[in-house]
């Protein structure tokens, strides 16, 4: 170790002791020692990242045992000891020294030396220095949040000072054990209608699209909520992004990982770790110009890339080789004279860098404007808050453009005269609406479904077809038994497909020892490969409750689904009539095997329980925002989550599984299907679909899991026909715990109180007073949390409660309605 200076090392003898959180010209910080600020939430001290032998200056959580490093100061400039120090010198500059009195790094601010300069880590993760008479923002002389490192915080700005041309960005660390800027950052650019793109070195790689006034028109699952406030600010000043957390017990932080993902984490007590809240670019389609000028990205269909209407594709060979990134051109260019607009809906604006805004244009003026103006190549709303209003004009190629299932906004592109009676006089525009939902079901339907096996067994030809008895010899279904659409569409599912002698080997033909279960769909076997792994395989019953349309329903949805509390499929079976699913067997068995039995359910500890409550949620946010296709469940229930050899919970059963949109559009069905007790008010008697269903279904669910109790079936007196009116009534009395399964032992009192609480908000009656699962995650796992109060669930009269079959079959519509419930 080097030795100090002597004045240095005089300085560093004889300095007073530091205030708990702040500096002064009198104090100084040594390698050792921590600034706390006043609540004890952030600490500031000298620290090693992973296995670097280097020291550095940062700022990271006091209270959270993972030591989360939030801010660095000398990122660049590493000490090679222990020997730092931090100081206030003469002349109001903060500065970091060596063992050699050398500034490794200085706030290059100063404050005069007679105003009694101070540096204060304050509560929210800002090191602020300014004079000691002054505290607000307004009066720092200098302030961390001005010049992040890797982390977001709440309150920080991402975006520019305009006056004075400072730019706060993040950007990655270069790996785990070096802090330095890595290649990957997160910044603004302010030109046109502003944005926020991620950067690999100079390249852009993904972009947030444009802010419309709700959020950006690239991230639709950005919204506000129940635990956070999203802002964006442009004016003549700055221009800037910024968060705030309406709950204050929730940890949260963005930042830019070293592998180049934007992420947003939330710290949850109940797993004492960091969870990935939301994270970009997630696909394909997320990537910057993935299908270059004029091309639309849809993730939900394959292949991915398509042109705008009026284009075609610059280089034919390049796309049917599946490079998209030569984009497309116009099929009939514009001559000025007459030209239109061709209206796409749910898109992500184009890259508007090179755009022009006028915020104080109507969107009649912006469509004029575009019209006199020859270069103009497409319009859209600046605006669409409370209503479409302000312009934004792109006069040059249209990047980046992306079509969602929900959100997004409109795009108006420009096309020529003869274009648009071309496209008119093939169908009207609400018929081309309808087109492109059917094709992309359709070919979401046919890639995922029922060709499945047409490409396997081209390859094994034998001269005869067997039937399938369920013990004969290994049968194969001909090339002659699939259409041309089907062998086409089978070479596109990455799904592998099962030889039915692997099949009939592993389960021994489907002995009766090897049956399970059975379930809606049919018998369910357990079986063994060669390789030693278990496997579950579903097996299509003539007789049914589902049918081929269920089945491929199933196989579209969770072929590309993968998370740890969603039931892996490994494949696909399929032989003339027989259709089989083969999953990853769950050991443990089905949910309701546990809290149901009266011998099993004192099994379940109460730390078991909250786990599988979390993970069902955890599952849930997953198909609602995070999958690739934004999914509604309709048949959550304990039968439907399994457990694996640890207890672990997941989500199985997808046959009734809907692709939906926003979830502030609400689908209406003529079909309802689900089981009874689990089924949501508004969904059991009118059909109305969304994300709310499953979250109704997830309230029942938390509480037969807190009670070991069914909720249909469950009779406490004539007035209390169901367990939700029960639990309400104990809720209002303030005898929650009397809901408590009586073989519960060593409960976590505050813990079981918010399980209840979380249950019966999310069984609430009215759709939109339910949370949202990220919400219900945040109120799950974190202590303190502050809840709302739940109001009346649903089947709940306030006298008593109403059986959800009496709904069904009172309903007017009933006689258009086919109610399957099971």
């Amino acid at each position: 170790m080097k030795k100090l200076s002597l004045p240095l090392l005089l300085f560093t003898l004889f300095s007073p002791s530091f205030a708990r959180d702040s500096l002064t010209s009198t104090t100084s910080l040594l390698d050792g020692q921590t600034l706390v600020s006043t609540g004890g939430i952030f600490e500031l001290g000298f620290f090693s990242p992973g296995n670097s032998p280097y020291r550095y200056l940062g700022i990271w959580y006091k209270k959270i045992p993972v030591q989360t490093i939030v801010w660095i100061a000398n990122r660049a400039s590493p000490l090679t000891d222990s020997t730092g120090v931090l100081t206030i010198r003469k002349d109001g500059n903060l500065v970091l020294l060596n063992s050699r009195a050398e500034v490794l790094w200085t706030t290059g601010s100063r404050v005069s030396a007679s105003s009694n300069p101070i540096a204060q880590l304050l509560d929210s993760g800002n090191f602020v220095l300014t004079a000691e008479e002054s505290s607000s923002p307004e009066s720092f002389a200098w302030q961390s949040f001005d010049y992040p490192s890797d982390t977001l915080l709440p309150g920080m700005k991402l975006g520019w000072n305009l006056k004075t041309g400072l730019n706060r960005y993040i950007s990655s660390w270069k790996s785990s054990d070096d802090p330095s800027p890595g290649s990957y950052s997160f910044r603004m650019d302010p030109h046109g209608s502003p944005e926020l793109f991620l950067y690999r070195e100079s390249t852009k790689i993904h972009a947030s699209g444009p802010w419309n006034g709700l959020q950006f028109s690239g991230i639709p699952e950005l919204k506000p909520d129940d635990f956070f406030r999203f802002s964006f600010i442009s004016n003549k000043d700055e221009v800037y992004y910024t968060y705030e957390i309406n709950k204050g017990s929730v940890v949260s932080r963005l930042a830019v990982t070293t592998s180049g993902l934007v992420q947003r984490f939330v710290w949850l007590d109940a797993t004492r770790a960091w969870n990935v809240f939301w994270s970009d670019p997630k696909d394909q389609c997320d990537h910057y110009a993935a299908c270059g000028p004029f091309g639309v990205c849809n993730s939900n269909q394959s292949p991915v890339c398509s042109c705008l209407e009026g284009f075609r594709p610059k280089s034919p060979q390049e796309w049917n080789l599946r490079d998209g990134s030569a984009g497309c051109v116009r099929i009939t260019p514009s001559d000025c004279k007459g030209d239109g607009f061709v209206t796409l809906s749910n898109m992500k604006l184009p890259d508007t860098t090179s755009a022009s805004v006028d915020e104080s244009m109507s969107l009649n003026m912006c469509r004029e404007s575009c019209l006199k103006n020859c270069s103009c190549r497409a319009y859209a709303s600046a605006n669409i808050g409370g209503g479409e209003s302000g312009c934004i004009i792109w006069a040059t190629d249209l990047i980046d453009i992306r079509h969602f299932v929900g959100g997004g906004q409109n795009l108006q592109v420009r096309l020529a005269a003869s274009e648009l009676a071309k496209m008119n006089s093939g169908r009207s525009s609400d018929d081309k609406k309808v087109v492109i939902v059917s094709v992309l079901i359709f070919s979401g339907l046919l890639l995922l479904g029922i060709g499945g096996c047409c490409m396997l067994n081209e390859k094994r030809r034998t001269t005869s077809s067997p039937s399938f008895s369920g013990r004969g010899p290994a049968a194969y279904l001909a090339k002659e038994h699939c259409s041309d659409d089907e062998i086409r569409a089978s070479k596109e599912l990455d799904l592998p497909f099962f030889d039915l002698e692997i099949i009939l080997a592993a389960t021994n033909s489907f002995a009766i020892e090897s049956k399970v279960g059975e379930g809606g769909f049919g018998p369910v076997y357990q079986g063994k490969l060669n390789n030693g792994q278990d496997i579950a395989v579903k097996r299509l019953s003539e007789k049914s409750s589902q049918g081929p349309d269920e089945f491929k329903n199933e196989v579209m949805l969770i072929a590309k689904l993968q998370h740890r509390n969603l039931v892996r499929l490994l494949g696909c079976c399929i032989h003339r009539g027989e259709r089989m699913l083969i999953y990853e067997y769950m050991h443990n068995g089905s949910l309701d095997t546990f809290i149901f039995d009266e011998g099993k359910r004192s099994l379940l500890s109460w730390q078991n329980r909250f786990v599988i409550i979390l993970g069902i949620a955890r599952g849930l946010l997953y198909l609602h925002q995070d999958s690739r296709f934004r999914i509604i469940h309709r048949d959550l229930k304990a039968g439907n989550v399994l457990l694996d050899r640890e207890m672990n919970p997941k989500i199985s059963d997808f046959g009734m599984a809907r692709i939906f949109g926003d979830d502030q559009t609400h689908a209406r069905t003529r079909k309802v299907v689900g089981t009874y007790g689990y089924m949501a008010p508004e969904y059991a008697m009118d059909g109305i679909l969304s994300i709310k269903l499953d979250v109704f279904s997830f309230g029942v669910l938390v509480l037969e899991i807190i009670s070991g109790k069914r909720n249909r079936g469950f009779y406490q007196s004539e007035q209390h026909s169901n367990l939700i009116t029960h639990a309400w009534k104990l809720w209002k009395e303030g005898k929650s715990f009397e809901l408590l399964d009586e073989s519960l032992e060593d409960l976590h009192t505050s813990e079981v109180l918010r399980c209840i609480q979380v249950g019966l908000l999310c069984a609430q009656a009215q759709p939109g007073d339910r949370p949202m699962m990220s919400s219900v995650i945040m109120m799950l796992a974190t202590e303190n949390a502050a809840l709302p109060e739940p109001k009346e669930p649903g089947f709940s009269t306030g006298e008593g409660s109403v059986d959800i079959k009496t709904c069904i079959h009172s309903a007017n519509y009933l006689t258009a309605t086919s109610v399957q419930a099971r």
